[in-house]
């Protein structure tokens, strides 16, 4: 046991203590660099792969559909900016017709098959991340001497078998008693 009115012995473990801190802190960065570069690599295959093929051609439909609403939303600017010159609109016009062809713009690229199987790919990718997040956390609490989930579950399910045995030895010291009741 360490003398506790030793300076020299309680600063020996307090650095101690903060090395396997800074280790521990250090292996959780790690597990964390490694999650996101998971994903990254998985997101980037996801898009690579939603590119080629079958989606292609209609990612470029997609594409067209949207361009033209912003090339007819231009030409209605146009319009707009004679119609200004007038006095005859407001900036408010303006902003109207630009949100407008923005909106129209998306509904025709995520209207697309190509868009639908990118978010797909992205989404289960993002699921995974979420995944080896949630292990690197439980192994990073862990480390650090928190209680994970795991552990938490584990304990739950210890205290029930535990009071499974404490109705089991109820029960039969209940029929002990009732059995010297009897004599």
């Amino acid at each position: 046991m360490v003398d506790r009115t030793d300076p020299e012995a309680a600063g020996e473990q307090w650095t101690e203590m903060l090395s396997q801190m800074n280790e521990q802190f250090a292996t959780a960065i790690e597990a964390n660099r490694r999650a996101q570069e998971e994903f990254i690599e998985s997101w980037a295959d996801a898009m690579e792969s939603a590119a080629d093929g079958e989606y292609v051609s209609d990612a470029m439909e997609g594409y067209n559909r949207a361009y033209s609403v912003w090339m007819e939303a231009a030409e209605d600017a146009m319009e707009e900016a004679t119609d200004a010159a007038d006095g005859d609109t407001s900036p408010s016009d303006f902003r109207d017709l630009w949100l407008d062809a923005a909106n129209e713009a998306f509904k025709e690229v995520m209207s697309t098959d190509a868009f639908a199987a990118a978010t797909g790919k992205t989404v289960n990718s993002a699921a995974e991340l979420r995944k080896a997040s949630d292990e690197a956390k439980q192994a990073s609490l862990h480390e650090l001497g928190f209680a994970a989930e795991r552990d938490i579950r584990e304990v739950g399910e210890r205290l029930v078998e535990l009071e499974r045995r404490q109705h089991e030895v109820e029960r039969k010291l209940d029929r002990v008693l009732e059995h010297l009741g009897e004599d």
